[in-house]
């Protein structure tokens, strides 16, 4: 099936196996018995794609339809790439082998703002032209999803539609749209016109951007019928939407070789920094019953011996005891492990430990996020160091030895005494060890601190906030260290460059474009990579494109500024961010969704509902 020239190269590279396709519970269709073939892209390795939850989701919905093949394409490695390049062999999907430029549809999932460059790699890869406005032909439609996409404005100039929210549905609709625009023969301009009223949908082309003389945005315009704003869609039932029956099972190790299983969607916490956290409510849960069946389907097919339950606050689902006994009576006898990643320090109880103790266990994870109680109320962490302690406290005397900590750096109000904290705290974590009566015997602990730094987001209280620069950032990291005392805490931080594009995109407008298009044709790609990102040659396109990077970074805006992203809707009101971001400055905390409803006005698009209040 696989181009002869392929098969010979891939003794060539490192891991062929994330080039031949072919694995267990992969789809394969006859090309000529379907109207669309979708291109399903990851712009990251295979293992990084292979554990994304959201690309297993929607290759088997689009699969589910008779009338589509969806077929997976990650980004090449070096290795790969430049062997296919010097080889002249376009990039090529992995079920079928066939070049995507031949396909009706490429889709990108855009999670991380440093995928950017490889999202053009790809393209070019492919034999494509990367702008959208040089790809002429009614096909193939470039399509983008992902959570990049509440502010993709940067890669506006590459995609011909952007997916707002859940696409598990919106996308039959735009597949029915494109078979009848290839059927009727409708012009490229005629199927975006289209497509624009899809709710959900956001075309690029058809909103033109002005600017002010200070470069801030100062309208972002529609035209040719396209809606003034775009609204999130949103999947209201999670026990009726589809959700794979099957994984693929990879030939080779990836980063999370398990099944996951989406338990919620939302957060009900309203951590002030955390963009997942409002972009993803309105609050759904998924029933016990249905996430207890679907988890023994997949294992029973796929082989995997751990199940991680998923969502942005995992001991917040209110099931969540009465899910684990009915996953535990068919996963002990099995021998199959549960993770439960994202816990909350003041909701760990004795009965959840009691649970955790019957699977295979592993290091515990926490996130206080700051080191200080009023820097934790500053961004609604709602999170005391007692709870901390205590949960410390109840995980040692349970035979855990290792700890981790998860906090950030350059969080807004952020002072040296608040870095100190973070120290402070792990040390005090390491303290509750020693003196817990209860705990391992002839064991000692290990407490990993690791330490983000803080990127301002959209649709967040805090979008509106400079971003520390990289002088402070090294400053803070300097000053934490300094004050560990002892080698029973590890600390380890993430890369200050790496941040501060991250920030620049983040908040970004359309006049990045040519930047990433600059440092792409320079070479640039996998950014997120620390051995391939190359900061000098960033600054440099940021340079020769005559645009100020720190314009995005390090300016605070004003409450009444236009955004880049305003003309997006994604349900949340910005006078709740306002009214949030305020809060702040004070120090003063909102009670958690089920506490009190914030009002911040996600409901809106899921017809008033939503499970924190239901």
């Amino acid at each position: 099936m696989f181009n002869k020239e392929i098969e010979k190269i891939l003794p060539l590279v490192q891991k062929p196996a994330r080039y031949t396709g072919g694995e267990l519970n992969s789809i394969i269709k006859d090309k000529n018995a379907v109207k669309l073939r979708y291109a399903f892209c990851f712009p990251d390795s295979y293992e990084i794609g292979m554990s994304h939850l959201g690309i297993k989701i929607l290759y088997d919905c689009a699969n589910a339809r008779d009338d589509v093949w969806c077929e997976r394409v990650f980004a090449p490695w070096h290795d790969m790439e430049a062997l296919m390049r010097e080889r002249n062999l376009p990039l090529y999907a992995l079920e079928s082998g066939d070049p995507i430029k031949e396909f009706d549809l490429i889709g990108f999932t855009l999670m991380y703002e440093l995928c950017y460059t490889n999202v053009l790699n790809m393209l070019d890869l492919a034999g494509l032209p990367i702008r959208a406005a040089d790809r002429t032909d009614l096909t193939p439609i470039v399509i983008g999803g992902g959570a990049c996409v509440c502010n993709a404005e940067p890669m506006a100039e590459f995609f011909d539609l952007l997916c707002l929210g859940e696409g598990e549905e919106v996308f039959d609709e735009v597949f029915d749209l494109l078979e009848t625009a290839k059927a009727e023969g409708w012009s490229k301009k005629k199927f975006l016109q289209a497509a624009a009223q899809i709710e959900g949908i956001y075309v690029p082309a058809l909103y033109d951007v002005t600017y002010h003389n200070d470069g801030t945005v100062a309208a972002v315009t529609p035209h040719d019928g396209a809606p003034e704003k775009v609204k999130k869609l949103v999947i209201s039932d999670l026990d009726r939407v589809r959700y794979p029956e099957k994984f693929i099972v990879p030939f080779i190790e990836v980063v999370h070789d398990r099944v996951t299983h989406e338990i919620m969607r939302g957060c009900i916490r309203g951590c002030r920094f955390c963009q997942a956290g409002f972009l993803y409510r309105p609050i759904r849960e998924k029933s016990p019953d249905t996430i207890n069946d679907q988890c023994k389907r997949l294992c029973d097919v796929t082989g995997y011996d751990e199940i991680s339950l998923s969502s942005l606050s995992t001991s917040d689902y209110t099931q969540l005891e009465t899910l684990l006994d009915k996953l535990l009576e068919w996963t002990i006898p099995e021998k199959i492990n549960i993770a439960l990643p994202s816990l909350r320090v003041d909701n760990f109880s004795d009965s959840l430990m009691e649970k955790l103790n019957k699977v295979r266990r592993s290091g515990l994870t926490f996130a206080p996020e700051a080191g200080t109680q009023r820097l934790r109320d500053a961004i609604n962490k709602n999170v005391t160091e007692e709870e901390v302690l205590r949960t410390s406290r109840k995980a040692f005397a349970g035979g855990w030895t290792a700890v981790k900590l998860y906090f950030m750096l350059g969080l807004p109000t952020e002072t040296l005494d608040d870095v100190a904290g973070i120290a402070d705290l792990g040390q005090l974590v390491v303290n509750e060890f020693y003196r817990n009566p209860d705990k391992p015997k002839g064991k000692g602990v290990t407490v990993s601190i690791s330490v983000a730094s803080f990127v301002p987001k959209p649709f967040t209280p805090f979008q509106w906030e400079p971003q520390d620069t990289r002088e402070m950032l090294l400053e803070k990291q300097a000053h934490l260290l300094s004050n560990i005392h002892t080698k029973k805490i590890n600390a380890s931080f993430h890369k200050v460059d790496i941040s501060f594009l991250e920030g620049v995109f983040a908040r970004g407008d359309r006049r990045l474009s040519k930047v990433i298009e600059y440092a792409w044709a320079h070479g640039c790609k996998f950014d997120g990579w620390d051995d391939s990102f190359h900061f000098d040659t960033w600054m440099e396109s940021f340079s020769a494109c005559g645009v100020d990077p720190l314009f995005y970074t390090s300016r605070r805006r004003s409450f009444d500024e236009v955004l880049p992203w305003d003309h997006l809707d994604y349900g949340i009101r910005k006078e709740f961010l306002i009214r949030e971001a305020k809060k702040a400055y004070e120090s003063k905390t909102t009670p958690h969704c089920r506490i009190h409803c914030a009002g911040c006005g996600a409901d809106r698009l899921n017809g008033g509902k939503c499970d924190a209040h239901a």
